[in-house]
């Protein structure tokens, strides 16, 4: 199944990430998008997303430089684009992968394209590592650690509901019951013309 392969792609970038553990690591994708164009995409959206996590932990230090702060803000802002500019070339790969479906009659788009599907799958593998780190912490109380356990179960039947809804609407698609229609994310703020604020610096 495809949430079977995506759910061990992100592990993979989550662990070979934590090995330095830092911001500033280079990025290596160890999947080749001449290989498996759709594992290169996965490994990257997801680590990705795993310096955006560590981002939103640095940001959140209450002792941090203000100009520290506003280059991370930036950092962050960047990175956001890059993850949505990666789930849009995911989809891009499904619309070519199925694009000779056979479309049936009465078939209807899905409220959500499989990669923003994908792309929670991915930050849902973030949450399950690193609440399962809380469950085994030395310096937690057992009060901690057994509240975690139970948000880790919780975390653990999402991922499993999610995968599957997933693989399910990848099958709908691929047998014509639904069909992908895709709409590009207009975001507006980081746009020179569409940004008031940016437009006025010209």
């Amino acid at each position: 199944m495809f949430s079977d392969k995506a759910n061990s792609i992100f592990k993979e970038a989550i662990n070979n990430y934590k090995v330095l553990n830092s911001v500033n690591q280079p990025f290596t994708n160890i999947y080749s998008k001449d290989e498996d164009l759709i594992g290169h995409l996965l490994y990257r959206k997801c680590w990705i997303d795993t310096v955006q996590w560590a981002y939103e932990d640095i940001i959140r230090d209450p002792n941090i430089d203000p100009v520290a702060a506003l280059e991370l803000k930036r950092k962050i802002d960047a990175s956001n684009q890059d993850r949505t500019d990666t789930v849009e070339y995911i989809d891009s790969y499904f619309l070519e992968k199925y694009r000779d479906a056979n479309i049936q009659p009465g078939a209807k788009v899905n409220s959500e394209s499989p990669a923003w599907a994908i792309d929670r799958l991915s930050i849902l593998a973030l949450k399950i590592y690193h609440m399962q780190l809380e469950t085994i912490r030395d310096d937690a109380s057992e009060a901690h650690k057994a509240a975690c356990q139970k948000k880790l179960n919780v975390l653990m039947e999402q991922r499993k509901d999610l995968s599957s809804a997933i693989d399910d609407l990848l099958e709908d698609i691929a047998t014509g019951k639904k069909y992908m229609k895709v709409y590009k994310q207009m975001k507006m703020y980081n746009d020179d013309e569409l940004n008031p604020v940016l437009r006025g610096k010209k």
